[in-house]
Parts: C-alpha cells; sequence; structure tokens
C-alpha cells in the first residue's frame, strides 16, 4: 500500500471551501487535475472517489478530501490517496499524482480566495 497526501491552507472557512470543492459543475473552469466529477455532494453524506484497474486487487485508489478550520479562521485542505493492490509498484506514478494534487490545491485556494475578494470571479482566475 501506498500513500499520497498534499496540504495547503486557504483563507476562507471550511463551508466556503466546501462549497467550491463540491460544486462538480464549475471543475471544467478551475481544476486542472480532476475536470470532471458526478455525484451528490450532501451534507453527513460520505463521498468516496474509488478507481480501480479491471479487478479488484490488482490497482485500487481509494480518495479523500479532508478540510479543517484553523484558529484563525482560515482552512487546512488535505488530499490524499491511498494505493493498494498487485500492480501499484509497477503502475504508480507518485511524482506525477503529487504534482496534480497540488495543482488542485492551489487552483482551489486561488478560486475560493479570488471569489472571498470579488464574488463574480470566476475563469480568468487561471489566466493569470
Amino acid at each position: 500500500m501506498r500513500t499520497i497526501e498534499t496540504t495547503i491552507d486557504i483563507h476562507a472557512t471550511p463551508e466556503v471551501v466546501w462549497q467550491t470543492l463540491a460544486d462538480f459543475d464549475s471543475y471544467t473552469e478551475w481544476n486542472p487535475f480532476l475536470t470532471e466529477a458526478a455525484g451528490s455532494a450532501t451534507v453527513g453524506e460520505r463521498l468516496e472517489w474509488l478507481g480501480r484497474l479491471g479487478l479488484r486487487g490488482l490497482f485500487d485508489g481509494r480518495h479523500e478530501f479532508r478540510l479543517e478550520g484553523t484558529e484563525d479562521g482560515r482552512t487546512r485542505l488535505s488530499q490524499r490517496e491511498r494505493f493498494s493492490g498487485l500492480l501499484v509498484g509497477l503502475l504508480l506514478d507518485e511524482g506525477a499524482i503529487e504534482r496534480g494534487f497540488e495543482a488542485m490545491n492551489e487552483a482551489l485556494r486561488q478560486r475560493v480566495e479570488q471569489q472571498a475578494v470579488d464574488p463574480g470571479a470566476g475563469t480568468e482566475l487561471l489566466a493569470a
């Protein structure tokens, strides 16, 4: 089993960060790593990102986002994926996945913080 985890602090409350993270329809506007997502992000429900290559046990991934409020009103976002299976050692490109997580974290931070300053902000964020 291998785990990849990245963390970023965002100058907004967990509720505000969650609103953007759970708005799957807008992922194409800001998310360089995960450009499409489906499902229902409902309060109190567990939303899991599960990946599998072929049969269970060959190359499986379980993704998790954790949002924790800090004492100064910010949010610490942790993004983690645990990989398991017989082919993990051969197929897992840890560097590429970590770079993807970091790019998504930074794009999320930019979008949330920009929207706090300019609620009408949108796609022009990542063009700068």
